[in-house]
């Protein structure tokens, strides 16, 4: 039995570990792909039920000084369904 416990143990152990992200492209503009990138996130628990911070593209450009979007990509991360961050990333000039 102990064999199945310590089994049982580590599979709880790599799931309570493991994350999932995901990185979607959102926009792109016809605007040159400039060489200063900007980030935003927020983060949410328990499917959204408590949600902090903003991860909107003006605040990711605004974070990154750009004032001509290039592209815009946002990146999703999930751990195990109770925390989850979301980023978005814009490239530009």
């Amino acid at each position: 039995m102990s064999k199945i416990k310590v089994a049982a143990a580590a599979v709880l152990a790599v799931v309570a570990l493991s994350a999932c992200s995901l990185t979607l492209p959102v926009n792109a503009t016809s605007n040159s792909v400039g060489s200063k990138v900007g980030t935003a996130s927020a983060t949410g628990f328990l499917q959204v039920l408590f949600f902090g911070g903003d991860a909107s593209i003006r605040t990711a450009a605004k974070n990154g000084g750009i004032s001509k979007i290039s592209t815009v990509d946002l990146k999703k991360s999930d751990i195990l369904g109770i925390v989850q961050t979301y980023e978005c990333i814009v490239t530009g000039d």
